[in-house]
């Protein structure tokens, strides 16, 4: 029992560890203003919600906007 639960431990720890570089990679993505606000105002989202689509595009507009449309 003991060592399930290490197992578990060790894969938690390994999910996190990757999840917060993931996020260290995004928030590393130059996003512009405009078009950040252009997300926000055509798809009627929070500034986060367009932000983080943005930085999962790598800054690209069409691609975020497709993927919110979808």
């Amino acid at each position: 029992l003991a060592q399930a639960m290490s197992v578990i431990g060790d894969r938690r720890s390994r999910e996190q560890k990757a999840k917060q570089e993931r996020e260290k990679e995004l928030a590393k993505v130059t996003i512009k203003k405009e078009d950040l606000e252009l997300i926000m105002t055509e798809m009627e989202i929070s500034r986060a919600a367009a932000e983080r689509s943005l930085r999962e595009h790598m800054g690209n507009v069409v691609e975020a906007l497709i993927t919110l449309t979808n």
